[in-house]
Parts: C-alpha cells; structure tokens; sequence
C-alpha cells in the first residue's frame, strides 16, 4: 500500500508517520520537501504530487492553524483549508484512493453544554472554523472515499502546547489567570494517530466504514481546571515555579478577548466512531499525564 502524508512535521503529522508505518509505504511531506511537492498553497504542485505518487491512502495532516490570525489572513486560511483540500478530494476521486482529513469543532456554534453529535447544525464563530468547514463540503461534494475526523484541544510533547506554556507562565509570573468558561477534551496527538492508522486499516477492508466522525479523548474539562492539572504535576515533580495549582486564578472568555471567538462548547460526541470501529478512547487525563511525564523529564 502507497500513503501519502501531508504535514509530517505538524502534531498529528509527526506522529501519523509513526503509526502509519506498519500499513504500508509512507511518502511524508511538509511545504519544504523538494523532491514532491506538500505545499498546500500550491494548488497545482499538490495536484501533480498526487498523480505522480497515485497513492491508495492520502492523509491530509497539514492545515492553517492560526485561529486569530485568519480573521485577516483570511484568504491564506481558506486557500489551505479549503481549495488546497478540494484539490486533494479531487485527486483522490480520480485515482479511487481513500482521502483522510481532520476538521474541529470550530465548526459548530459552540453554545450549549451536550456535545456534539456528526450531525449537528454547524455554525463557525470565526474564519478559521469557516475554512475548516468549507473544507470539508469540498470533499463531501466530491464523492470520493474520505474519513474525515474532527477532533479539539490538539496537543503533544513535541512542539509548543498549553502544557508547556502554562509551565512557563507559572515560573515567570508572580499570578497566573487562566479562562474557566471553555470545555473540551484535551486530546494527544498520539492518540489521534493510532486511532486514524487502526480506522483507515477497517474501511479500506470496508468501504461503508467511509464518513464523518468524532475523534477525541473522553470526559471533559476547562482550560483552568486542565492548568491546575499540569502544575499539580509539575509541584508533584518538585519542579520550582512561583504559581502554585491552588494559586491559579479562573476568569471568562469576556475577561480575555481575542481577535477570533472561541467557542464555549468544544464537547465531541465519539460514540459514533467507538460503535463504527469497536474503540474504547481514553479519558483526557491519562495522555496528558503521559506528556507531562515526558515534558518534566527533559
């Protein structure tokens, strides 16, 4: 089997080449690979790259992640969101290969306290929840095979995260506020990426297995509550900062703005997928733990 792996040096795309490595060859591209072209702003080199590999698998990795700076950037962000994705749906359909793409909840309203199910109305809050979502009507309306998976709060050792960031605020600053008013699901790029190996391996043996799922850790829990967390274990790790867990302060979204509206809302409902491919998914705590560990450590 031929994979092509776009975004190999992001989160999720470090770890898919990784996990894809047992299915078959891997053919890993960033916007600087020479050789084949993963730039996704370039519309026709993506397109050429695609039929010069002809790959069974194309995993698409790679996406405009500067939520706030889409709001005036936003042309860039739905040219890699969105075209740059139809192109990839438009190749796949031609070659009959299966197309595997990961959107957010930045689709959704963001409201509410249930999480959300496939099928909810969407609604983007912002530019990059709308390129998103543009992204994947194109592959929808192309009518090629595709898994797309929506996830949140992607996060992994390697690279810049919450984690990190709350570790270093708190041994910087003498206080430390932090929103308490967002829910989600903390979910590590590793889980992401075994989860997509084992669902691609099923609907290539089972074409029907083919849609639109929820992919994310499970429980719930706020950005405050998450940075406790993590500064808990960095005080259990004797790691010396000058806020402690119990010292962090909760505020609201409203006491924090940002160029781009977040939603309040990023609850994923997984049940589809667990049912679909017989999957348990982990709570949030345990990868997190695990980063944590691996971070703390260096």
């Amino acid at each position: 089997m031929r994979i092509l792996l776009l975004g190999k040096n992001g989160q999720v795309g470090w770890e898919m080449q990784r996990s894809l490595a047992p299915l078959g060859e891997v053919l890993a591209l960033d916007s600087k690979s020479s050789d084949y072209c993963g730039d996704l702003r370039d519309l026709n080199g993506l397109a050429a790259t695609v039929q010069r590999f002809a790959p069974d698998v194309i995993v698409n990795a790679a996406a405009y992640t500067a939520v706030d700076k889409a709001e005036s950037d936003t042309e860039l962000a739905f040219q890699v969101n969105a075209e740059a994705v139809a192109v990839l749906a438009r190749e796949a359909k031609q070659l009959g290969c299966l197309l595997v793409h990961y959107s957010t909840d930045y689709v959704f309203a963001g409201d509410g306290e249930q999480p959300w199910c496939e099928d909810n109305a969407v609604a983007p809050l912002n530019q990059y929840g709308a390129s998103k979502l543009a992204g994947e009507r194109a592959i929808q309306a192309s009518g090629c095979q595709h898994l797309i998976l929506r996830t949140s709060w992607v996060y992994a050792a390697r690279g810049n995260n919450f984690a990190k960031t709350m570790l270093r605020l708190a041994r910087e600053r003498d206080s430390l506020s932090v929103i308490a008013d967002q829910f989600g699901a903390p979910t590590g790029a590793e889980l992401l990426a075994d989860v997509s190996a084992h669902v691609i391996r099923a609907t290539l043996q089972q074409p029907q297995l083919g849609g639109l799922y929820h992919l994310a850790a499970s429980g719930e829990t706020n950005w405050h509550a998450y940075a406790c967390l993590v500064l808990e274990q960095a005080e259990a790790a004797s790691v010396p900062l000058k806020v402690s867990s119990s010292q962090v302060v909760a505020i609201t979204s409203s006491a924090y703005p940002t160029p781009a509206k977040r939603p309040n809302n990023s609850r994923l409902n997984t049940q589809k997928l667990q049912k679909a491919f017989a999957l348990s998914l982990p709570e949030w705590q345990v990868g997190v733990a695990r980063m944590l560990t691996e971070i703390l450590e260096k």
